[in-house]
């Protein structure tokens, strides 16, 4: 799969979806700054993929924030299966533990059949994780806990996304014709 087409596709659903409806109300400034970094992985195997992910996690603790404050690693082949990626999830957890750099970076999961324990698969509520590829988000905790302290009430920010999706509902949200276009 084309690398570009893949971070296009990626790029589209922050602006509409993770900018566009306000979802991560941290989000527009890192991407307006251009801190995003992007990578599509080409890894064959889970293995190839948690190299990536290691050489990642330096990268990202290593690199000026002001240069990249935030990564998106995405595969768009390998993690059809949501369970599967979720188990990916846990071990990438671990990995951020295992390079000494818990308080430092974190991850978020986004995947195109996001669910929720205790939810349905087309509850709306599950969109708010919903991304064209899978992807993990490695965050700068310093960079959470600055945008969280000039937002009112982060702690609402999950209650505030599933009420904008409600609100929005399945027809809205594919008039916004996210994601993938493969």
């Amino acid at each position: 799969m084309d690398q570009q087409h893949v971070i296009a596709a990626t790029r589209d659903w922050l602006e509409k979806a993770v900018i566009g409806l306000n979802l991560c109300p941290f989000a527009k400034a890192v991407y307006v700054k251009e801190q995003v970094r992007y990578i599509v992985s080409e890894a064959r195997h889970l293995d190839g993929f948690l190299e990536e992910l290691d050489r990642e996690l330096d990268l990202l603790a290593a690199a000026d924030p002001a240069e990249i404050d935030t990564t998106l690693l995405i595969h768009p082949t390998l993690f059809d299966d949501f369970l599967v990626f979720n188990d990916v999830v846990g071990v990438a957890e671990e990995a951020v533990g295992e390079h000494d750099l818990e308080g430092i970076l974190q991850i978020a999961s986004f995947h195109p059949r996001f669910q929720f324990a205790g939810t349905g698969p087309d509850d709306i509520g599950n969109y708010t994780n919903r991304s064209p590829y899978p992807t993990l988000h490695l965050l700068r905790e310093d960079s959470i806990a600055r945008a969280a302290a000039a937002f009112p009430d982060a702690s609402a920010i999950f209650e505030r996304n599933i009420a904008t999706l409600e609100q929005l509902g399945h027809a809205g949200w594919d008039a916004l014709n996210i994601g993938r276009k493969d």
